[in-house]
């Protein structure tokens, strides 16, 4: 990016980089080891930080799962659990601070686990990821939690993975590959979950400033304050501030982000405590579309964006600008072998975006007002979710009954325009014969809502001391309405309600061969609500009755060994897919259909061995297949294997890893059907951190670390970002190049 674009995102005033001289990534013990996501927690006086409301029983299956408290377990990128009742890969917090860049989100965290494939095409966290797969399910086909807090766009169930939390607020990220026990609520439970834990306050008084800087003149810079108890009642707090910017790897594809996170813990005597937490994400990039082969050769592989404003490829004509807020009050209590647990929440998404007609350079220039003019499109997505999760527990008999609900209403308002980039004016080509401008330039103009409602009751039938078995069912109920004065795909009017319900059964058994030795079982249906897409025809009614919400059935084998010096999970599992959306048209009319789905089957395996001295070995693997029952064809976004290798040493101030993450081939489908084919790609990475005391006054330690990602620079193609708007010419992304972060922090106090 050239100075003229930096300007944009010009550094901070020079009085908060003096105040942050001291500055750090958030040091691997500024969160309290024992909420790290990586060991367990128990008792009615431990602090809930699944996110679900749960608390952490070891026979407690909802939410987060953790293992036993290893020596181990505080080092390993990735582990399962001992607890539950499908595959899970805990990553915790000291992984997320030694190897994730500060720039990062929540798709960098889990691209370690197995069976995850995901791309970040601008540099961690410097753009949506643009595929996060698992299993060959992609996004919008599985579950993201914030806290317990299901979070998506209700359109399409998709996730905006730069928008919410950083990684300096995420205290633990589990990929969770499996629909879950009938307490597992979401509307896309059809895939899995991603649950991403915020960070929680410390015990104790303590202020962390970090500082990080990187190659495209990327920089970090904010502060975690932690209040340690402030009230005789043992009220603590936590804030994070932060700023980030970024040339971005590709070219003038840059990026300013600014974020708060609050999160208030306020005990009610000793068997209740409230919570509040609290965030608001402002957001700047300017946006590729991806890039040709053609163009690749010609400008390079981090072709991006120009600075020509006569191109529709103009950066300032490619932009996102984004604010989005959530905050949830959560009300925990024990008592007399009940537990309750109730979270009322909301989240907001507003996005104001803009590009060229067509950035790759297929469409010529030239608008109603000028045949040089550059035509571009103009959009508003805005959202409000409102929804409330309430659980019950008692225990009865020989085991535990737990029932609740989930409700959530999103409204949203989505608009798309076509312009006249040149002249800043609506471009009147779509109905050029309309009333008025914004009709004449309209593509689409719509309100939309989602009304979903789940209620769940299960019962866990604790066998003997080492067995349970739990079965249960969630009814889901979930409303679309549509009110458009210009449809998408149609241009025409419509207003239009439709609702569908689902039963969901599952069951698990769980055993326990030794205290740190256990393997489970699980029969589970998954599901997808119909996207809002079903409702982009002229008449909806004429698919009302040929559409299902599409199902899976689940059936997964699973063991996890954790010890002192070793944690081993291994699973296998073969899913069947009904109920694929299809469309197909009749008469010219457009209507859906369920037809055909996908078989999934695989192996999955990950696992940390201590050496001694303070190394360990890590690796991972899975073997993959996805085969589309309708003509079977490989399922695109499914690589057929996945690995990863690490070595790390941690002793007292020192750590350091050497971390290899591979992703197979995978097979994509182009608009002219033919399959493109991406080869296996493997990516290596190195961090080092050193921590010590600088002896100086209110300085408790002082740390320095660095990161060099994509060690032998490997740049090759890794996924198709989709295809032209004229000639449906394939575009793709390319590995970033070699990259560096530097992060230097303190506590303080």
């Amino acid at each position: 990016m050239t100075a003229s674009t930096h300007a944009l995102y010009r550094r901070t005033p020079v009085y908060l980089a003096l105040c942050l001289a001291m500055a750090v990534a958030v040091p691997i013990h500024a969160q309290d080891a024992s909420r790290n996501g990586a060991n367990a927690i128990s008792g009615p006086s431990a602090e809930d930080n699944s996110g679900d409301g749960t608390s952490n029983n070891p026979k407690t299956l909802n939410g987060v799962q953790v293992t036993a408290n290893t020596a181990v377990s505080s080092i390993a990128p990735t582990q399962g659990s001992t607890i539950a009742t499908e595959p899970q890969s805990i990553i915790g917090s000291t992984y997320i601070q030694e190897n994730v860049p500060p720039s990062g989100d929540y798709s960098d965290i889990a691209a370690i686990a197995p069976s995850v494939y995901t791309v970040t095409p601008n540099g961690a966290g410097l753009m949506e990821a643009a595929v996060v797969s698992i299993r060959g399910f992609q996004d919008g086909q599985y579950n993201v939690t914030f806290d317990g807090i299901p979070w998506m766009d209700s359109n399409d169930f998709t996730h905006h993975s730069t928008s919410y939390f950083t990684n300096q607020e995420t205290g633990s990220v589990v990929v969770d590959r499996g629909p879950g026990t009938a307490g597992t609520l979401g509307n896309a439970t059809f895939g899995g979950t991603i649950s991403v834990d915020s960070i929680s306050p410390q015990g104790k008084f303590n202020v962390n400033p970090y500082i990080s800087f990187g190659s495209w003149d990327t920089a970090i810079e904010g502060a975690r304050i932690d209040t340690g108890a402030f009230t005789s009642s043992g009220t603590t707090a936590v804030i994070n501030l932060q700023n980030g910017e970024s040339d971005g790897y590709l070219s003038y594809a840059g990026q300013r982000r600014q974020s708060v996170f609050a999160k208030v813990i306020q005990p009610l005597g000793d068997n209740t405590t409230l919570t509040f937490a609290a965030l608001w994400n402002n957001l700047h990039q300017y946006v590729p579309f991806g890039a040709t082969k053609a163009e690749i050769a010609q400008y390079g592989v981090n072709c991006g964006l120009n600075n020509d404003p006569t191109s529709q490829a103009y950066y300032r004509y490619n932009k996102d600008e984004i604010d989005t807020d959530m905050a949830y009050i959560g009300l925990h209590s024990e008592f007399s072998g009940w537990t309750i647990d109730n979270k009322t929440y909301t989240y907001g998404y507003n996005h104001f975006g803009f590009n060229g007609e067509d950035p790759n350079g297929e469409t010529p220039n030239g608008t109603a007002y000028s045949l040089t003019d550059v035509p571009g499109q103009h959009m508003r997505n805005t959202n409000r979710s409102w929804g409330d999760i309430f659980r019950l527990s008692k225990e009865i008999g020989p085991g535990e009954v737990r029932t609740g609900v989930w409700y959530d209403h999103q409204d949203d308002i989505r608009w798309l325009y076509e312009f006249d980039d040149t002249l800043d004016a609506l471009n009147p080509v779509v109905i050029p014969g309309a009333s008025t401008l914004q009709m004449a330039a309209a593509d689409r103009r719509m309100n939309d809502s989602l009304i979903t409602i789940q209620p769940f009751i299960e019962y866990q039938w604790n066998i003997t001391d080492n067995a349970y078995f739990v079965g249960g069912a969630k009814y889901n109920y979930f409303k679309r309405n549509l009110d458009a004065s210009v449809n998408q795909k149609t241009g025409t009017p419509l207003n239009y309600s439709k609702d569908w319900s689902v039963t969901l059964p599952s069951a698990a058994f769980h055993y326990a061969f030794t205290s740190n030795w256990t393997a489970y079982a699980q029969w589970a249906k998954g599901f997808l609500a119909p996207n809002l897409n079903l409702l982009y025809v002229p008449d909806p009614a004429f698919s009302d009755s040929a559409v299902a919400p599409e199902k899976t059935t689940n059936i997964q084998l699973g063991s996890t060994w954790s010890s002192d010096r070793l944690t081993l999970s291994a699973d296998v599992y073969k899913i069947n897919f009904n109920n694929f959306v299809q469309s197909r048209k009749v008469a010219s009319i457009t209507y859906f259909y369920n037809g055909g789905g996908v078989h999934y089957k695989g192996i999955e395996l990950e696992g940390t061995y201590m050496l001694g001295d303070g190394f360990s070995v890590y690796a991972n693997g899975s073997l993959n297949r996805a085969i589309q029952t309708a003509d079977n064809s490989w399922n695109p976004n499914t690589p057929h294997k996945t690995a990863a290798l690490g070595f790390i040493y941690s002793s007292g101030p020192v750590y350091a890893s050497l971390v290899d993450k591979f992703v197979g081939k995978t097979y994509y489908t182009a608009s002219n059907n033919d399959d493109t084919p991406i080869g296996g790609y493997a990516i290596t990475n190195f961090t080092a951190s050193y921590t010590f005391d600088p002896h100086i006054t209110d300085v408790k330690d002082f740390k320095i670390g660095f990161q060099i990602n994509n060690i032998f620079n490997n740049t090759t193609i890794n996924a198709l970002a989709g295809t032209t708007g004229a000639d449906g010419t394939p575009l793709y992304w390319t590995i970033p190049a070699r990259n560096f972060n530097f992060t230097v922090s303190a506590d303080l106090f």
